[in-house]
Order: structure tokens, then sequence, then C-alpha cells
């Protein structure tokens, strides 16, 4: 099996890495509405991702070939560019620090901005393990994506390997906390 990568991709998103900066500001990302959060939840983390989404040259019922997603893989980063997790298939998010694991799967998508970009996306965590920093998530939303978009048309070969570079934001959710207690009534009970 034959991998190819897109260089020229690759040097386009090396100038639009700045945006794909990560926080972790509380704040809810904007989205369109298609991918808002569950009522419920608000944002507790936000990462930027730098990685590729694999592609495989594969054949399809009609006996023609076309390009098929395979899985991501991507370092995610907090706002000060430290590596803090990892992306790969699942769609799993796992957490460099702790081991802490979420798997998602898509819920909605919205089309991003850039047509040259992959969907935004809105996943819903369908299995969370360890303890941690994505113990807890409840929902996750692709962002801001830069590339990672197979190439229009067939692929000649099958069983041929392509990584197409992309940059994105994640920003992870948990359950909204809980409102104040009733204030006391002062009898004692």
């Amino acid at each position: 099996m034959s991998i190819r990568f897109i260089a020229s991709a690759a040097a386009a998103l090396a100038a639009v890495l700045p945006s794909a900066c990560a926080t972790t500001s509380p704040a809810r990302p904007a989205a369109p509405a298609a991918i808002q959060l569950p009522a419920g939840e608000e944002v507790s983390l936000t990462l930027g991702a730098r990685g590729t989404q694999n592609y495989e040259c594969r054949a399809q019922p009609d006996g023609s070939l076309a390009w098929a997603f395979v899985a991501p893989e991507a370092d995610l980063t907090d706002s000060a560019g430290k590596q803090v997790a990892r992306h790969y298939a699942g769609p799993t998010w796992e957490s460099l620090a702790d081991g802490s694991k979420v798997v998602g799967v898509v819920k909605a998508k919205a089309e991003s901005p850039d047509p040259d970009a992959i969907p935004w996306l809105l996943l819903a965590s369908k299995e969370a393990s360890g303890q941690g920093t994505f113990a807890a998530v409840r929902s996750i939303q692709r962002l801001d994506t830069r590339g990672g978009k197979a190439p229009a048309g067939a692929c000649a070969n099958a069983g041929e390997l392509l990584k197409v570079p992309y940059t994105a934001t994640y920003a992870f959710s948990r359950a909204s906390a809980m409102a104040a207690p009733a204030a006391s009534t002062g009898m004692g009970y």
C-alpha cells in the first residue's frame, strides 16, 4: 500500500495554524444552530488540533473507486501550545496526562465556512473511561476546521492511503453546574 501526503495543503495549513489555538475558557464557542450543545451542557475545555484525516481508495458498489474515510490522527494542544491529548479512530480523544478517554458518535453536521474543509460536527459521548480530563464529557464540537477533505473525484489504486492535513478546534462539554441550593428558611430543619 502506498501513502500519499498532500504537501501543498500542509504548507497552506501552516499559515492558518495560529487560528487553531486552544483555550481552556468555558465560554461556548460560536457554532451554527445545527451543532449547538444540548441544553444543560456547557463547554469545559477547548483544544486546538493539528493532524490528518485519513482516507483509503476503496471499491464502490458500482465498481468505481473512491476515497473512503478511515480515521483521524491528530495532536491536541492547550492554549500554551502544549500537546495534552491525541485524537484517533473511534473517534476517540485520549488525555496524555491521565489516560482518560472519550469515544464519540456523530449527532449533527454543519458545513464549514471554508469550502475546502471538513464539516463542523456535534458528537455525543457514547463511552468514557478513566478518571480525569475526558471522564465526564457529554458532547464534543468540532469547529473552525481547515483542510482535511479528500480530493474530489475517483482515486486510481484500491488500497492506496491518503493523509490530508487539517486543523480544528474541539470543544468538550460537561453537565452545567447545578443551580445554587435554595436559601435556608432559618427553621432549623
